[in-house]
């Protein structure tokens, strides 16, 4: 294992807690986690990734775990989640990185290279649709509407929050648990979770990416065009999104290819860890 440094970053107004790896002089490459993961979701690919000679660095995200969790429901608009990961490269002395993210950090690396293609050299999505197709199929999809019902709910005040904390965690450590392979969570991995969710007002800051997602003006999905090189990887037995939302992300990529996983899940990363990091260090070569 290759040894992990963790420092605690002040970028865009927050304290970000992160892990590092890999030589310093090394390509920067950035691990967005998603909801409701933290820096540890990315271990293996750090380790990967940094013997490889890449300078690795996976971020709590603002609201998560050891990082800042700024009040109110506009400091997570998608616009600042953008801003940390700049800020971030910016104080590894980049102005160019690239970015491998999951579920929400996949939608912010989306939007960066939406709005700030200036700043990618790369893009690897897991399992997330761009926002923009997100926000659309939510309302003209019907299966995706179906599936997408908790982001309904996640938009009250409280009670999801009540809901999330019964029963230590219950609903947020099954979500965790239910990948395509039996018993690959461990109970130490799942004390870490709780541990991370526990932080006081995490819960609330996590949701808060929901809410504010919900309530933001965004462009039409046939007016993002990506230049970025893309490599989208997908586990096709994800609860959460549709094979469409996949498609339609793709086609708004000049420059992209996909790896599709039959019998991965929504935790494709996790399900198949070997050929997601060959899949990765494959396309971060070319």
């Amino acid at each position: 294992m290759t040894g992990i440094r963790f420092a605690q970053i002040a970028v865009n107004g927050v304290k970000l807690h992160l892990a590092e790896a890999g030589a310093s002089d090394g390509r920067l490459v950035l691990l967005l986690h998603g909801f409701p993961e933290y820096w540890e979701s990315w271990r293996t690919y750090i380790d990967r990734l940094a013997v490889a000679g890449y300078h690795v660095v996976a971020p709590d995200q603002r609201g998560y775990n050891l990082s800042d969790k700024p009040a109110g429901v506009r400091a997570y608009d998608i616009d600042v989640l953008a801003a940390d990961i700049a800020g971030l490269a910016a104080h590894f002395g980049q102005r160019r990185y690239t970015v491998i993210g999951h579920d929400w950090g996949a939608l912010v690396a989306w939007w960066i290279a939406t709005k700030h293609p200036e700043q990618l050299d790369q893009l690897a999505i897991m399992n997330a649709p761009h926002p923009c197709v997100w926000r659309e199929a939510m309302q003209d999809n019907a299966e995706q509407r179906r599936r997408s019902w908790y982001v309904r709910m996640f938009r009250l005040a409280w009670l999801p929050e009540l809901l999330l904390r019964r029963r230590h965690f219950r609903v947020l450590a099954e979500s965790i648990s239910r990948r395509a392979r039996r018993g690959t969570v461990t109970p130490e991995e799942l004390d870490g979770y709780r541990a991370a969710w526990s932080q006081p007002g995490a819960l609330t800051a996590m949701l808060n990416w929901y809410r504010a997602f919900l309530v933001k003006d965004l462009p039409a999905s046939a007016d993002c065009q990506i230049a970025t090189p893309v490599l989208l990887i997908w586990g096709e037995r994800d609860p959460y999104g549709v094979r469409q939302l996949a498609d339609d992300s793709l086609a708004l990529c000049d420059n992209a290819q996909a790896v599709y996983f039959k019998d991965a899940t929504h935790w494709v990363q996790h399900d198949e860890p070997e050929r997601c990091c060959e899949a990765l260090l494959g396309f971060l070569r070319r």
